[in-house]
């Protein structure tokens, strides 16, 4: 069975909204392409790393459009994303009906639960991009099994949040020592653990 992974952006407050540019998800926000200024190749090449494994794509509707948009555009040759987006299986979570134009994409059905199943069966390594509403559901259900999250030392104070309102409370497992690249951006990455922590857990320990 496949595991189903998240890569994300972060700030230090948490929020991941509109990381790669003011478009991606505008929603009220001022701050979209707040990560830009931030990017390094340390974490650059820890993002490449990242994907080594991935062998179809989960995105919610707005990531889709913006990928569909510029990936196709790009040389293979010169990009690695480029040739390995293109290359693999795309599937959109969307309760609408959107064009889908981009070679290999595919509409989830309404039932995000037994279509995360199918996936599982379907693929070994499952990437979630960005789509952070998509996100704020995967996590709500507990339908993820690894997330990796980039912490930028950036505070915006308002923004959409990796975890929002309504998420389960969640056991992580980090897989690896944290990284930090020379800019100060922490590189983390998680399982998510069998079980659900609890005060009385918690007053235990302490």
């Amino acid at each position: 069975m496949g595991i189903i992974q998240i890569e994300l952006f972060s700030t230090l407050d948490l929020v991941g909204q509109s990381p790669g540019g003011p478009d991606e998800d505008p929603d009220g926000f001022p701050y979209g392409g707040w990560q830009v200024p931030l990017l390094n190749e340390v974490s650059g090449a820890q993002v490449v790393a990242a994907y080594e494994h991935t062998d179809a794509l989960l995105l919610g509707r707005r990531t889709y459009d913006i990928f569909a948009g510029y990936w196709p555009n790009q040389d293979p040759q010169s990009s690695p994303f480029a040739k390995l987006f293109n290359s693999i299986p795309k599937y959109v979570a969307s309760t609408g009906d959107p064009e889908l134009t981009w070679s290999g994409s595919q509409l989830l059905g309404p039932d995000l639960v037994s279509a995360v199943g199918e996936l599982r069966d379907l693929h070994e390594h499952v990437t979630v991009v960005g789509s952070l509403n998509l996100v704020q559901t995967l996590v709500r259900e507990k339908l993820f099994d690894r997330l990796d999250l980039w912490v930028h030392p950036i505070v915006l104070g308002v923004g959409k949040k990796v975890f929002d309102q309504g998420t389960l409370p969640t056991v992580l497992t980090l897989l690896e020592p944290p990284t930090a690249s020379p800019g100060g951006t922490v590189y983390l990455q998680y399982a998510r653990a069998d079980g659900t922590p609890g005060v009385g857990d918690i007053d235990a320990q302490s």
